[in-house]
């Protein structure tokens, strides 16, 4: 009877460091990924930043192919005149004469936010640039093909000067008001 009470009393203590052991090492897991995450957010962004200069510098060269390699598939570009909505094909289309030419646009980041969601799977931002137009921003979101961070959606806006927007106002309200009546009618006729 003294064994089975000296067995039963080793696999009672075997048992509770086994379980305490287990929860060291659930606890060192769930610390794990957290740190990798941190970490991982940190090379994501740096991959983003990395893809957005390439994708500014082939434009500045001139290099068609590696500028639309940059981007999606079905990737959208939208640029500061109100009828620039542009679908990859068609902006590919709209683009080629400038590439062309030598110089399609040159547009140099002054300053830029990354953000990254929590799963990692998402990625949106935002910068200020240095262009021929002066200074402009964007803000577009890339998505993972192939473990390369793309362009899938890019805005470019004219940033005009709080002061100076009247002054704007006044200077294209003729010509938006003729763009929206023929937006409306375009519309009307594609139904």
């Amino acid at each position: 009877m003294k064994l089975k009470w000296n067995n039963l009393f080793t696999l009672l203590v075997v048992v509770i460091l086994s379980a305490s052991c287990q929860e060291d090492l659930s606890s060192t897991a769930k610390k794990q990924p957290a740190e990798e995450k941190q970490q991982s957010k940190v090379e994501i962004i740096e991959s983003v930043n990395t893809t957005i200069d390439l994708w500014h510098k082939a434009a500045a060269e001139a290099n068609f192919d590696a500028y639309f390699n940059l981007m999606t598939a079905n990737a959208v570009f939208i640029g500061t005149d109100a009828s620039e909505n542009w679908q990859l094909s068609d902006f590919k289309s709209y683009s080629k004469p400038y590439f062309d030419k030598g110089k399609a646009w040159s547009f140099t980041a002054i300053d830029r936010n990354v953000y990254v969601s929590e799963d990692l799977q998402s990625v949106w931002f935002d910068e200020l640039l240095d262009t021929q137009m002066k200074i402009c921003r964007g803000s577009g979101v890339l998505k993972r093909e192939n473990k390369q961070w793309k362009i899938a959606h890019y805005v470019l806006s004219a940033t005009i000067p709080n002061d100076k927007m009247k002054a704007v106002i006044d200077l294209k309200s003729e010509s938006d008001s003729l763009w929206v009546k023929q937006f409306v009618i375009n519309k009307l006729n594609a139904r």
